[in-house]
């Protein structure tokens, strides 16, 4: 199978993507967002970096340019789509997911490890890993904090539909313990199939052995 690297302008997590899923037996390839979605495109990721320098809100206009309407046609279609920082604000700007991510409390770029719980294991993105768990990833980002009306969140909550939760690490959902005072601690979000997912941070970048930790290759084993 071949996995999508959709680049756009200020993309700058996509050859990361490629390197991390090659690590976990998964082919991929890059594609320039003005060049279109392959036909054959068995799984798609919006990667990470500055999409349009994040001009008007962190990606707004990636949201807006006409791959996406492939990418959302496909996800309908039950193609795998996963979003990934500046990708997982795409998402969310074009629709696939619910919510949205915007300033950091702090309202500083925050580059640093985080822990998340494993909301549900049985979803091809968690599917590695078991319900509680906590696993450690980077993140990287101005704009992660996840925002959505409360009675939309109680919504998510009562389908299952959120995926990862900041904690600390023995696995406490705890104020402290949230990076960028997200609601409700939320890192990631399912989108209306489990084949579509966001989050915040960055997996790819917890991938390569010779280089750090590796709790993400569970989730982009979910392309296989």
């Amino acid at each position: 199978m071949t996995v999508a690297v959709i680049q756009f302008g200020g993309s700058n997590c996509d050859r990361d993507a490629v390197r991390a899923l090659a690590e976990v037996g998964v082919d991929a390839e890059f594609v320039w967002h003005e060049d279109g979605l392959p036909a054959d495109a068995a799984g798609i990721v919006l990667p990470g970096g500055f999409s349009y320098g994040d001009y008007l809100r962190a990606g707004a206009m990636a949201a807006r340019s006409p791959i996406m309407d492939e990418v959302r046609a496909a996800a309908a279609d039950g193609t795998p789509v996963l979003g990934v920082c500046n990708g997982a604000q795409i998402g969310s700007e074009a629709g696939l997911t619910p919510g949205a991510f915007t300033t950091n409390r702090s309202a500083r770029f925050q580059c640093e490890h985080v822990h998340l719980r494993v909301e549900r294991a049985d979803t091809p993105w968690t599917a590695a890993y078991e319900t509680g768990e906590v696993i450690e990833l980077p993140i990287a980002h101005g704009e992660g904090r996840f925002e959505a009306r409360d009675d939309r969140l109680d919504e998510l909550e009562a389908n299952d539909r959120i995926l990862f939760r900041y904690c600390d690490a023995d696995g406490a959902v705890t104020d402290a313990a949230n990076p960028n005072g997200s609601k409700r601690n939320v890192a990631g979000v399912l989108g209306d199939r489990e084949t579509v997912a966001v989050l915040m941070p960055h997996p790819e970048r917890a991938s390569l052995p010779d280089v750090g930790p590796t709790d993400g290759q569970g989730v982009l084993r979910g392309f296989r």
